[in-house]
């Protein structure tokens, strides 16, 4: 998520998982936006494709696929700790 600071901030359940909700669907979006791109359904094997060469030019989009799927996680993970 980039710099990080360290803040407590009081804020409703529900809220905050109406914001985590939000940048998900946005990651989520961005992910497939990359995948429709390169015509990929599976994001392991487009950046498995990409590392090997096999795509030309696939580098950077690769790239940010691997951080928004980290992202992607870290989310789901969070969301998971408030069930």
């Amino acid at each position: 998520f980039g710099d990080k600071i360290m803040a407590s901030v009081s804020i409703e359940k529900s809220l905050a998982i109406d914001l985590v909700n939000t940048k998900l669907f946005s990651i989520v979006f961005e992910i497939n936006n990359i995948l429709k791109k390169w015509n990929y359904d599976d994001p392991k094997k487009f950046i498995s494709d990409a590392k090997e060469g096999i795509l030309e030019e696939s580098e950077d989009d690769a790239i940010s696929l691997r951080n928004l799927l980290d992202i992607r996680d870290e989310l789901f993970n969070l969301r998971k700790k408030w069930d």
